[in-house]
């Protein structure tokens, strides 16, 4: 038998029912958080991010628990970074149940004209097109694999339904994904593949402390807006992945109680 089979069979093989996540954007925020819910719930958790530092730290406390974490560094946005990173998901574990599609990345709040190309399309990048690259490679692995199927979760963002002020690649990349999410949910049909949205507003991660200083308003205004526990977000994406295949949470909005969003703008 060879390693990859061994831990294949580690992973999924009779009598154990440990299923086996990805989570992009592991490495710190609402990724990592995800990440460790995971973990702690029985899942083999392949960790991929930019940065292999964090993925590392991760990993190593997750192996400290006696849980199953692999470090594996890729930047979403290279096609053949992402086809690299899940074969190694496919000769490891032989399958793949969820992928957590979470890397994000904002660009500076401008208006339109002062918001470069290169600035947007490293947004447009990241936020999409790597979801598209990865989203394929799994869509991919899962048609074929035996149990045929699994689950994908798309980090959208309450910005999906409204736009905050400055914020037009971001807001048109999270658009964008909501699309995506409709049409792999759909296509997925066929070969028993879930896919469906969170949408989170103000978490407390490091890429929303700006909110706890004060960030602008659709009226023009400044304000200090409500953050959340990063943990809540984990509960909530933890749910969506244990649910059975023949059930889905379409979209699922998550955030701060009194953040200002229903009515914004």
């Amino acid at each position: 038998m060879t390693e990859a089979n061994r831990n294949a069979d580690a992973a999924t093989g009779a009598g154990n029912t440990r299923k086996v996540a990805l989570v992009t954007g592991a490495g710190s925020g609402v990724g990592r958080a995800c990440a460790r819910k995971l973990l702690a719930n029985s899942y083999a958790v392949v960790l991929t991010g930019r940065r292999a530092e964090p993925l590392e730290t991760l990993a190593a406390e997750a192996r400290a628990a006696g849980r199953e974490a692999l470090a594996a560094p890729c930047d979403v946005t290279d096609a053949a970074a992402v086809e690299a990173l899940f074969e190694t998901v496919r000769a490891r574990y032989g399958r793949l149940d969820l992928l957590f599609n979470n890397a994000g990345r904002n660009a500076k709040a401008v208006d339109i004209d002062e918001l470069s190309v290169d600035d947007w399309r490293a947004v447009i990048d990241t936020n999409l097109t790597g979801v598209f690259l990865c989203t394929r490679a799994a869509f991919a692995l899962m048609k074929r694999q035996s149990p045929r199927g699994g689950r994908i979760i798309n980090n959208g963002s309450i910005s999906a339904h409204a736009p905050r002020p400055f914020s037009i690649a971001y807001t048109a990349s999270k658009h964008a994904i909501t699309g995506l999410t409709k049409t792999v949910s759909l296509d997925g049909r066929r070969y028993d593949i879930a896919c469906g949205q969170i949408d989170i507003g103000n978490a407390a991660t490091e890429m929303a402390e700006r909110m706890a200083h004060g960030v602008p308003q659709a009226n023009g205004e400044i304000a200090v807006e409500p953050l959340m526990d990063v943990e809540l977000v984990a509960d909530a994406v933890l749910h969506m992945a244990q649910l059975p295949l023949e059930a889905n949470v379409q979209f699922m909005t998550i955030m701060a109680t009194k953040m200002p969003f229903v009515g914004r703008g």
